[in-house]
């Protein structure tokens, strides 16, 4: 299974990654919480374990938004506060499950066990935009039924869009998307990937709008530039 860990201790992330892994599960950790939206969005995970606390914006608005999408991913919230109205406000957002700190890694891996075991199917993370079918865990696209080849800064470039429809992205915002690859990405750079992924999807009848000044704007009836 795969499970996403929104954690900003980076000594609990740990610990519970390779708890993850001792079990035969893949791990991936975001320390932030525009970080796990981003990652959590398209139901590729089986869990997500959520931190209450996270820098940001906080796990209940992650959950929020998560569910909001229509995501069925299971989630368990991790928190240091045992007020019982957080316990509550979670489980109304949406959450599978509860988890205190400081809790022993042998309940958590049990509470996970027993999430994963849990009847329901994950959210679909297949999209359909026109004649373009996307599936953003398989990292498969088509227009028409034929199959378009996206490189990693693309699939990057069309998940930011589908996250943030009708919404003009700047350049800055893109690029924090895009260094989450860990490679520096200058600004002049952008304006090449944002052309390669127009090209590439706009046989379809959806294109990327460049707005003078402010940046771009995913557009499903392109009008030129």
């Amino acid at each position: 299974m795969r499970v996403l860990i929104a954690e900003d201790d980076p000594l609990l992330a740990d610990g519970l990654a390779r708890a993850l892994g001792a079990a035969g599960h893949s791990a991936d950790v975001a320390a932030a919480g525009e970080d796990a939206d981003q990652m959590a969005f398209g139901g590729t995970h089986d869990l997500v374990v959520l931190d209450v606390g996270l820098p940001g914006i906080d796990g209940f608005e992650v959950l929020r938004r998560l569910r909001a999408r229509g995501e069925a991913t299971r989630v368990m919230m991790l928190t240091a506060r045992d007020a019982v109205e957080d316990r509550v406000l979670g489980l109304d957002l949406g959450a599978d499950d509860y988890l205190t700190k400081p809790f022993s890694l042998d309940e958590f891996e049990a509470r996970v066990r027993a999430l994963l075991r849990r009847p329901g199917a994950p959210a679909s993370s297949t999209f359909e935009v026109g004649p373009m079918e996307i599936d953003l865990a398989a990292r498969r696209l088509k227009i028409r039924g034929s199959p378009v080849d996206l490189t990693t800064r693309e699939w990057a470039l069309l998940r930011l869009f589908l996250q943030h429809p009708g919404r003009v992205l700047s350049k800055d915002e893109i690029i924090e998307e895009l260094c989450s690859q860990n490679e520096p990405v200058a600004p002049n750079t952008i304006e090449v990937y944002v052309s390669r992924l127009r090209a590439k999807i706009e046989p379809a009848g959806v294109g990327v709008r460049t707005v003078r000044g402010f940046g771009y704007l995913w557009n499903d009836r392109p009008d030129g530039d």
